[in-house]
C-alpha cells in the first residue's frame, strides 16, 4: 500500500486498551485490506465496507475492538471502534467524532418498548474520522446495507433522513445528521467515555434480555 506522512499523529495510531489495533486478529484483518491496497484511501474503503456490512449492527455491551471482531455485530460504539481500531493497525490515523443523538434514530429498528424506555437522549454516540490526502473525512459505518434497505423499503428510514451510506474515500459520510443534536467533538480515544456509559446501562441479567429481544427484533427487520 501506498504510504501516507503519519508526521504529529501518533496519538491517532496508537492503541489504548479499548481500540487494541495491536492486536493479532485485528492486525491481520487489517493487513486483508492493507496489503493489495495501492493506496490509503483504498484500504480504509475495504475496511469501511468489511465494518459497514459483515459487522451487523445490534445493540450490545462496550467491548475491545477484537471482541467486536470476534462476535461480528456492534452498536455505534463497536463498529466504531473497531473501524478506528482496523485504519490504525493499518498506519490510517484515525479519531472519533462524538455527538448527542435524539434516540428517535433507532425508532423502528429496535422495539418499541426498548426505545420508549431509553433515555430521550442517546449521549454517547461516536463514528470514525480517517486522516486522507491531508484532511480528516468522517466515514460512518453504523447500519449494514440490509438493514438499512429494509428499513427504507418498509419506510423507518426515509432518504430525507439518510441520503446514503456509501462512502467514496474522500467525502464526509455522516449518517445521523437528521437525528443530531449536539456535537462533542474530536477525541484520539473514547476509552473513559465508554466507560462512564457502560456503567449506566442496565445490569445482568435484564440488560442481556432487553438486548437480546432487540437484536432478534432488529435481524427479523434485516431479512424481512
Amino acid at each position: 500500500m501506498a504510504g501516507q506522512s503519519a508526521d504529529g499523529m501518533d496519538e491517532y495510531v496508537r492503541p489504548t486498551e479499548l481500540c487494541d489495533s495491536e492486536g493479532e486478529a485485528i492486525k491481520r484483518k487489517a493487513q486483508e485490506f492493507a496489503g493489495d491496497a495501492s493506496t490509503p484511501a483504498e484500504a480504509a474503503l475495504g475496511i469501511f465496507h468489511f465494518v459497514r456490512d459483515e459487522i451487523l449492527f445490534g445493540l450490545g455491551k462496550f467491548e475491545t475492538a477484537s471482541e467486536t471482531l470476534r462476535k461480528w455485530t456492534g452498536f455505534c460504539v463497536t463498529k466504531t471502534n473497531l473501524q478506528v481500531a482496523l485504519l490504525r493497525a493499518a498506519g490510517i490515523p484515525a479519531r472519533y467524532h462524538q455527538a448527542v443523538l435524539a434516540k428517535d434514530v433507532l425508532k423502528g429498528i429496535i422495539p418499541g418498548w426498548v426505545h420508549r424506555m431509553a433515555p430521550a437522549k442517546i449521549w454517547y454516540h461516536p463514528w470514525c474520522e480517517c486522516y486522507l490526502s491531508g484532511k480528516w473525512v468522517a466515514c460512518e459505518t453504523l447500519f449494514d446495507k440490509a438493514l438499512y434497505s429494509a428499513a427504507c423499503r418498509k419506510s423507518i428510514l426515509s432518504l430525507e433522513q439518510i441520503p446514503t451510506i456509501d462512502w467514496d474515500g474522500s467525502s464526509d459520510l455522516c449518517v445521523v445528521t437528521a437525528w443530531m443534536l449536539e456535537d462533542v467533538g474530536t477525541f484520539p480515544s473514547m476509552d473513559d467515555a465508554f466507560r462512564k456509559a457502560q456503567s449506566e446501562q442496565p445490569p445482568d441479567p435484564i440488560g442481556a434480555i432487553v438486548l437480546n429481544f432487540s437484536n432478534r427484533y432488529t435481524d427479523k427487520l434485516r431479512k424481512g
